[in-house]
């Protein structure tokens, strides 16, 4: 698996971004944190508009088996 590095946050704010490369982003993201929430700010359900944050804490620790 993909490890997320703090160099990669800048690459989930590209936009135009397809819903798929966005969902394996936040997936490593939360898969390389030792601790995460999310909070939903705010849902219209008019349009359906939403804004999620997510917190959380990256585990900066290189892993024998990190390629990056």
């Amino acid at each position: 698996m993909t490890r997320f590095r703090l160099e990669d946050f800048a690459l989930l704010e590209k936009s135009p971004t397809s819903a798929a490369t966005l969902r394996a982003k936040i997936g490593e993201v939360l898969t390389s944190s030792t601790t995460a929430r999310a909070r939903v700010e705010s849902v219209d359900p008019q349009t359906g508009e939403y804004r999620i944050v997510l917190q959380g804490l990256i585990d900066l620790e290189e892993t024998p088996f990190d390629t990056k």
